[in-house]
């Protein structure tokens, strides 16, 4: 069995040619940021219920819910980007986009709203 082979995922790495390692590394670094940002947006979620913040109920868990289902979005976003990356890269062909790094940030606003509306009302 080569190399290539063992690597996990296989479906990425027996495609194409090994790039340059820096590029590689590179997508990592990107791929451990998504997860320190799913994280984050989960560690959020638990603070708004963990923290006695003085508002109704039903903002603080909408925002804790919309920060949680960010924080899956950020974990899942993770391995896909790094894979479509990893496979542009072997291949020779253009990066991917951004993918759903406008969601999240529209999303954060969004909870970021709903806590500050909960304070208010």
């Amino acid at each position: 069995m080569t190399e290539q082979q063992r690597r996990f995922p296989a479906s990425v790495y027996r495609e194409g040619e090994e790039p340059d390692p820096r590029f590689s590394l590179a997508n990592e670094r990107t791929f451990l940021a998504w997860v320190r940002t799913a994280l984050a947006l989960y560690a959020g979620a638990f603070a708004l219920e963990a923290l006695a913040i003085p508002e109704p109920l039903v903002w603080r868990a909408s925002a804790a819910a919309v920060f949680l289902v960010l924080g899956t979005l950020a974990a899942l976003q993770a391995w896909w980007g790094w894979r479509q990356t990893e496979r542009a890269l072997r291949r020779g062909l253009p990066l991917p986009g951004l993918g759903v790094g406008g969601v999240i940030v529209i999303g954060v606003v969004i909870a970021a709203a709903l806590v500050a509306l909960g304070m208010w009302v």
